[in-house]
């Protein structure tokens, strides 16, 4: 049985999730902020995880947005093999990013060609767009902002199998050392490991979906990134650079299989605020 649905729907979620999370944080994060500022021992990082926290609740109620750049846009259109499209879904998903964007006054800050025609589009469009194929008939919609103060401190390398664990962990740190104050910490860390050169950085910037404080069903990538947690934070980069306890939030690990010669691994850099949402229609 087909069951058909209708782009408008989907142009409704994007412009519904957009305008949300532009100006709330997701509980998960502001109990992760709260949490590392109670860890916090010195004034300075203390003052600035406090700054966060009243940031997060001028932003929710006076509908300003969380932060200035208001981010490039990527949604995943999950569709059942079952569903029926009567329109263009592309299409769908950046009306309702031009209509979130100029209905909230959010920034447009998308240029129509990286490197001759810097020119701004005004309406943060397009939007980078993924799609895949599920069983069934239903539809789901996830979506990310995602600002290039940190984007721009994101890093893969084409980590040798023989380096293993230890070489994971030294690339990865070695990211986050060189994002230093440059990425708004507290970061939210996702990693990407296996597939190909481009798959890794899929999965690293997917796994920025999960819960702040989620771990990998696996448990020896759970204890990978409990460690690399554990020694992010001992970097001491702290809130917004201020060499404190909380360098990060959260890291999330996603892996795939790989060529037997290569170790992909890519590191999708986040600030603080990691601005995501669903849909399911």
């Amino acid at each position: 049985m087909i069951r058909e649905v209708n782009t408008a729907l989907i142009q409704d979620a994007v412009e519904a999730i957009c305008s949300r999370i532009a100006f709330d944080y997701s509980p998960d994060i502001r109990t992760a902020i709260t949490d590392g500022r109670e860890a916090e021992t010195e004034f300075r990082s203390k003052e600035a995880m406090k700054m966060l926290e009243e940031n997060a609740e001028i932003a929710s109620r006076e509908r300003i947005p969380i932060c200035q750049d208001t981010g490039l846009v990527t949604v995943w259109v999950h569709a059942g093999v079952d569903v029926h499209f009567n329109g263009d879904v592309r299409a769908a998903v950046n009306e309702g990013v031009r209509q979130a964007y100029s209905r909230c006054h959010l920034r447009a800050s998308v240029v129509k060609d990286p490197l001759y025609e810097r020119v701004n589009t005004k309406d943060n469009t397009p939007a980078v767009v993924y799609f895949d194929l599920n069983p069934g008939d239903r539809v789901k919609i996830e979506l990310t902002a995602k600002g290039f103060g940190s984007e721009n401190m994101s890093r893969i390398g084409m980590c040798k199998p023989a380096e293993g664990e230890e070489g994971v962990i030294r690339f990865v740190l070695e990211t986050i050392k060189l994002a230093g104050p440059n990425a708004c910490p507290p970061m939210i860390v996702g990693v990407g490991l296996g597939g190909t050169f481009d798959y890794s950085a899929y999965l690293a910037k997917r796994a920025l979906l999960a819960r702040v404080d989620e771990r990998n069903a696996d448990p020896r990538y759970a204890k990978l990134e409990e460690t690399l947690i554990r020694k992010a934070n001992e970097l001491k980069i702290g809130p917004m650079g201020l060499h404190g306890e909380t360098t990060v939030l959260g890291i999330r690990v996603l892996a795939a299989p790989t060529h037997i010669a290569g170790m992909p691994c890519a590191v999708n850099i986040c600030c603080h605020a990691c601005r995501h949402g669903g849909a399911e229609l």
